[in-house]
This record gives structure tokens, C-alpha cells and sequence, in this order.
């Protein structure tokens, strides 16, 4: 082969290697401020993207409301609603202050109000962001609270960051819960007006001008007083049993007396005497600490004996003493 064609055929045969190989494509130099994109958009997230572009700017509430009323949103209480309950989606609200603070969750005093037209005072229950939670004793009080899916019961047994937020969700949905029942069976608790993510909406029980009324604890009542807050919470305890729940965590701090008329709150942790395996060791000790401080207050002792009332609270629940 002569030298020429010798350059041709070595010529042809780098020309070849070219094209087989495939070309790189020049990277673009991308700057810190600019967003990592993978992938296409779904279509859902173009529509989301779009809505976002096309919506208005917020715009103040009117009367320097907080928010607008939440009525359509969540779980509603039961039915018939009270006549006092504002259920207009016009409604806003207005946050005014904070009643009580907590371990797992804070009170504020809400009003509901139709700007020009009716109002009421709310309780809004918030539970604590996952950073914050601190349910104490949760374990004992989850027993018989059983989640269909696996995935969750394991988060919450583990108390993963998710877990906690479903906890969190349990005792929400467990408060609304055991408050509806036993509202509509006439027990003394405030209603329960909505449940929406982790806060729930109760009727608040105080006076109009928005003074809560005080708890059990801070009462110094007479004998004749006494005598009859003691039958109106031997009365609330049984309608509690004979639905199947001791309240879990009861105390002179869990009861308010608004008129002469004694009403049970903080209901997220009231045990279910059938599911929960300790049910009898929480009512028990329902029936002791209260009584324990009717007694330091001067009431009967044979009237006020906490095994008698533990007694009758289990018959009523129909558990074996």
C-alpha cells in the first residue's frame, strides 16, 4: 500500500470513529440561587403552579378578624346544634387571648361572629407541634387505640417525628370523640362545636364577657355546697362508665363549676374501660384523687369513700370488681 492510500484509509477510519461516538452535551454552569429542577412537572403541579400565579394578593379581614370561619371545614359536633352556635361560613374569628396553657396543648378564647350579627364564645384546644409535645404517660392511655394501618401503629410505637403528629391526631380525634358521645347522652360537658387537624372548637363555659369560669380546684365551697357538687359528679362519673369511659386524668383541675353546675373537661385521655386493658386501674384512680379532694375539703367521709365510688363507677361499666 503506498503512502497515500495508507493516509486516506487511516483518514477514513478516524472520520468513522467520530460518528460512533455519541457527543457530549456542554453542561451549562448553574449559580447557588438557582432551583434544582428533576424531572417533569405533573400535571397537578403545573395547575398548582398556575394558581399560585393567578391568585389575588391576601387582603385584610374585615374588623381585624383573624381568620374566617372554619364551620366548613373538619368534623362538625352533633346534631341539633345548640342555637347559640354561630354555623354561618360568613362568620370570622377573632382570637382573644389565651385561657390556659399545657403540656400538650393550649386553650385560647375564641369569637365567632357574623360582622353585624350574632356571635359566640368559643374554646379552641390546640395540641403542640411535634417539636413541642410532651403527652406524658401516653402509653398507658393508647392501649385499645388501634390504627388500621401498620405503618402508622409502628411510628407511633416508635415515636418517630410522624408518630408523634399521629398522636397528636389521637387525642384530637379521641376528645371529639368521647365529648360527641357523651354529649348527646346528656353527660355535663361543654360541646363539642368542630375538630379540624389538631384543633378542637368547644363551647366555651364562662360568662359573656368572656370570664372562664374557675376550675374545682380554686372553690372554697360550704357543706351544703359541697354536698351537692359531690352528687353531681357521682352523677357525671356514672354517665361516663355507663358509656364505657373513665376520664383518665381527673382532678379538682378538670372540672369547672359555672352556676352551681358542675362540667367535666379535658377529655383527650378518657380511657375505654372495654379496650384498655388498665381501665380498671384508671378508674380507680379517677374515684381516689377526686374524692381524696372532696375529703380535704371537709365533706363526709363515709359519703365521699373512694372504694365505694370506684365500686359503683365499675358496676356501672360492667366490669368485675
Amino acid at each position: 500500500m503506498s503512502s497515500y492510500e495508507q493516509y486516506d484509509h487511516d483518514l477514513f477510519r478516524n472520520v468513522k470513529k467520530s460518528k460512533a461516538r455519541k457527543p457530549k452535551s456542554a453542561k451549562r454552569q448553574r449559580f447557588d440561587d438557582e432551583p434544582v429542577r428533576r424531572g417533569r412537572l405533573t400535571e397537578e403541579e403545573r395547575d398548582r403552579l398556575a394558581a399560585l400565579r393567578d391568585e389575588p394578593e391576601p387582603q385584610p379581614l374585615p374588623g381585624g378578624a383573624d381568620r374566617w370561619s372554619t364551620w366548613d371545614t373538619g368534623d362538625r359536633g352533633p346534631q341539633p346544634h345548640p342555637s347559640w352556635l354561630v354555623t354561618e361560613l360568613a362568620a370570622l374569628d377573632h382570637e382573644l387571648g389565651v385561657l390556659k396553657t399545657g403540656k400538650e396543648a393550649d386553650v385560647h378564647l375564641l369569637r365567632r361572629a357574623v360582622p353585624g350579627g350574632d356571635s359566640c364564645l368559643l374554646a379552641a384546644k390546640r395540641y403542640r407541634d411535634t417539636d413541642h409535645r410532651m403527652f406524658h404517660r401516653d402509653a398507658g392511655y393508647l392501649e385499645g387505640r388501634r390504627l388500621r394501618k401498620s405503618r402508622e401503629m409502628r411510628a407511633i410505637e416508635h415515636r418517630t417525628s410522624f408518630g408523634r403528629g399521629m398522636i397528636a391526631q389521637q387525642w384530637a380525634v379521641a376528645e371529639f370523640s368521647v365529648l360527641s358521645a357523651l354529649w348527646q347522652a346528656g353527660a355535663p360537658v361543654p360541646y363539642p362545636v368542630q375538630r379540624v387537624g389538631t384543633e378542637v372548637l368547644l363551647e366555651f363555659i364562662g360568662t359573656p364577657d368572656g370570664t372562664a369560669a374557675p376550675r374545682l380546684a380554686a372553690l372554697r365551697p360550704d357543706a351544703d355546697e359541697l354536698d351537692e357538687l359531690w352528687s353531681q359528679l357521682v352523677e357525671a362519673l356514672v354517665a361516663l362508665a355507663e358509656h364505657g369511659f373513665t376520664h383518665g386524668d381527673l382532678s379538682a383541675y378538670n372540672v369547672l363549676v359555672h352556676d352551681g353546675r358542675l362540667v367535666l373537661i379535658d377529655l383527650p385521655q378518657a380511657v375505654d374501660l372495654a379496650a384498655n386493658p388498665l381501665g380498671l386501674d384508671y378508674l380507680r384512680r379517677d374515684a381516689h384523687n377526686i374524692a381524696g379532694w372532696f375529703r380535704s375539703r371537709g365533706a363526709d367521709e363515709a359519703r365521699t369513700d373512694p372504694d365505694l365510688l370506684a365500686e359503683r363507677l365499675a358496676t356501672a361499666g360492667n366490669l368485675r370488681w
